[in-house]
């Protein structure tokens, strides 16, 4: 590990203007390939107190031995001089989009005396006409296919043609007239290109002029009693529009332009790309890349448009590109882009109407692609056992963690706190194994010692598994562990949550299946940093288990904490087992989450109506509907409750003195002006109580 004052730069030596910088290790191989507006204020970032610097960083200038740099005139040239090293160096520290298959394109190879159309992958040639890029190269078939009864242009490869031509006979799409057939002279070269051109011209999305000129001469066909030449026609405009469906009009005004989405965690983003030409969908591709430096969303977006647009000229480049972030600073690089086309391109945020509305669906296809990505990424077993290995490495295990379990604390301002618990088998979910608990201890918000109540009461259900099937017996007592467990519980204050864990699982084990909490992980991760670990390693501590490993894994920087550890444990950015910690943690914290706003729902939802024995939802619905309010019940007679049908006497007195003793509700209240409104007849949740616009918890703090 080099130390980066060992090739600082002196003093004075940085120019400050704009430029491209080269870091290089210690064989001369370029690792990062950067821009800057000033080079000197540039560099000067990365030759700090280590200690300041993001992880990725950090990893990145102690790999590095050297630093070089070229000065520009402007920032549109250090962007596309910064292109051009990328492509060349390929600089292992820099994002670089991977994908997993090249995007076949429907080609119209106009360089050609007789124009062919085909499916075509890799580079663009020069004199080529491009459509796409597709999803599937059958999707390109099936499109052609429907066209050529209209437009019969050539498809065979430069071989069949020839033999075609020497021999004098067409191939079989010539004898069914999906083919012109120029190779035998039945059209001339300038009426086959002539062809060719339609094609381009409906596939670019001028359509609609086209269809009008046949149903015309269907018409006209028809008067003049040539009805099969008009059967024929009829039968071509089926196809064309049959063509059009495939990509529906998702923009009316016919517009041209580029929609880049990304998503993103603290590891990998995915970038999807929707290319819309006349206001249709003509084609879709993605990228997956890891994020091997401190980046944001704008510079993701820079990257995308640099790989996107690198390689293209003309109307390649569309008038308009919607993004989800702006590049810093977004003019050379929308200087860059309309020196491309040749011409103006805006690079916006689409704020309003239809095209956000696509800004979204693209949005969530990128989500999908990551999720799908990692989905991959999980299932496959020798990952996962790398992953497994490189935990057990890093924590200092005698063997690989099989099964993991994951904590995490939820609460909305210190109320509804709740934990969850994810079990991961052999680096997977076992969702038939996540448990939910309710903080019962203490009441407030404090996530350490609701972790250290979390921990005692999932293993002291563990230890009293294993005493009652006699794998262990403290001391010799029959029933010594359940009564020190009582004790222990009363002691911190967790008795009651611990006994209603009893009540819910039992510990009966009638059916000869292992109980819930019957298996010990090998390991135990907390979300949070060394408090959480701490509380965690004390309490298993207290419970004398020291056969089970403790980490947390903190989200700012994804360091991992062991207990009685002053520094964390950080793992490379690349490992699989980073990926795997992550993977469980965000997996607990989602579990956790949803629960707390399950339970918190149904705290909103309650009414005193619930307390009444005997009172189901029928007659409560039936109570509301005659009084219309919670409000005008409760102010209510006996008689009058009692003119309710199936509403007994006897039944409206318990009734009334459930509402009497019941804390009559807050008023709605408008979030926008504060003013207090009065209740109205039907402005009820399921519970009775009025129901106000937007989420009041939500307002009043941020979930953990």
């Amino acid at each position: 590990m080099a130390d980066p004052s060992s090739y600082r730069p002196k003093p004075g030596q940085i120019p400050d203007s704009p430029g491209v910088y080269r870091f290089r290790d210690e064989h001369r191989r370029v690792i990062y390939v950067g821009k800057a507006k000033s080079l000197r204020q540039r560099l000067a970032n990365y030759f700090q107190d280590l200690t300041n610097l993001h992880p990725r960083t950090r990893t990145m200038v102690t790999t590095a031995a050297s630093v070089e740099w070229t000065v520009v005139s402007t920032e549109v040239e250090a962007l596309q001089l910064e292109y051009s090293w990328i492509k060349e160096f390929d600089p292992r520290f820099n994002v670089k989009y991977r994908d997993d298959k090249s995007y076949p394109y429907l080609a119209v190879t106009m360089n050609e005396e007789f124009p062919r159309v085909q499916v075509m992958r890799g580079h663009k040639r020069k004199g080529v006409r491009y459509f796409g890029p597709y999803a599937h190269a059958w999707a390109i078939r099936d499109t052609v296919d429907l066209l050529l009864r209209v437009f019969p242009v050539r498809t065979c490869s430069a071989g069949v043609f020839k033999n075609a031509a020497r021999t004098g006979r067409p191939c079989l799409l010539g004898y069914i007239g999906k083919c012109s057939a120029p190779c035998v002279g039945r059209v001339d070269p300038e009426e086959h290109r002539e062809l060719a051109e339609e094609f381009c011209d409906f596939m670019a999305g001028r359509t609609g002029t086209y269809l009008r000129r046949l149903e015309k001469r269907m018409t006209e066909a028809a008067e003049e009693m040539e009805y099969e030449r008009a059967a024929r026609l009829r039968d071509d405009i089926e196809a064309l529009r049959k063509a059009m469906e495939k990509n529906a009009v998702v923009l009316a005004d016919a517009t041209d332009a580029d929609l880049i989405a990304v998503a993103e965690d603290e590891l990998e983003a995915a970038v999807q790309i929707f290319h819309v030409r006349g206001g249709r969908v003509r084609g879709q591709r993605g990228w997956v890349t890891d994020k091997v430096e401190e980046i944001t969303t704008g510079a993701l977006v820079e990257h995308a448009l640099q790989q996107l647009y690198g390689e293209e000229k003309g109307d390649s480049v569309p008038k308009e590109v919607l993004v989800p972030a702006l590049p810093d600073p977004v003019e050379p690089v929308q200087e860059w882009l309309a020196d491309r086309r040749g011409s103006g391109v805006s690079l916006r945020i689409p704020q309003r109407g239809d095209k956000k509305a696509l800004m979204e669906t693209v949005q969530r296809n990128a989500q999908q692609a990551l999720v799908l990505h990692k989905t991959k990424r999980a299932s496959d077993l020798t990952t996962r056992s790398r992953a497994l290995e490189e935990i057990a490495e890093a924590l200092d295990l005698d063997s690989a963690p099989l099964r993991i379990e994951c904590y995490d604390i939820s609460h909305l301002q210190g109320d509804d706190v709740v934990a969850s618990m994810v079990v991961f088998e052999d680096g997977l979910q076992r969702k038939s194994e996540y448990r939910r608990f309710q903080i019962k201890g203490f009441e407030g918000q404090d996530d350490v010692r609701s972790m250290h109540e979390v921990i005692t009461r999932r293993f002291r259900r563990y230890l009293a598994e294993k005493e009652k099937t006699g794998e262990w017996v403290e001391d010799g007592h029959e029933d010594g562990l359940a009564g020190e467990a009582t004790a222990a519980l009363q002691a911190d204050g967790t008795q009651a949550g611990f006994q209603a864990d009893l009540e819910m699982d039992g510990l009966k084990n009638e059916d000869g299946r292992p109980k819930k909490f019957a298996y010990p992980p090998q390991l135990v991760v907390v979300d949070g940093g060394q408090p959480q670990v701490a509380a965690a390693k004390r309490a298993l501590d207290e419970l004398g288990i020291d056969d089970v490993a403790v980490c947390g894994l903190a989200k700012r920087l994804e360091e991992v904490w062991l207990p009685d550890e002053d520094d964390p444990v950080v793992l490379p950015r690349t490992s699989e087992g980073l990926y795997l910690l992550q993977r469980v943690r965000d997996e607990a914290h989602r579990f956790a989450i949803t629960y707390q706003r399950t339970k918190r729902a149904k705290r909103f939802r309650s009414s005193p109506l619930d307390d009444v024995p005997g009172l189901g939802d029928t007659r409560k619905q039936a109570l509301l509907k005659h009084f219309g309010s919670l409000k005008r019940l409760r102010s209510a007679t006996i008689d009058q409750i009692c003119e309710v049908p199936g509403i007994g006497r006897k039944t409206a007195e318990t009734i009334a003195v459930a509402l009497a003793q019941a804390a009559p509700a807050a008023p709605a209240v408008n979030t926008a002006t504060g003013e207090i409104m009065e209740e109205e007849p039907g402005t009820m949740g399921s519970g009775g109580d009025p129901v106000t616009t937007g989420a009041p918890d939500e307002r009043r703090g941020q979930e953990t």
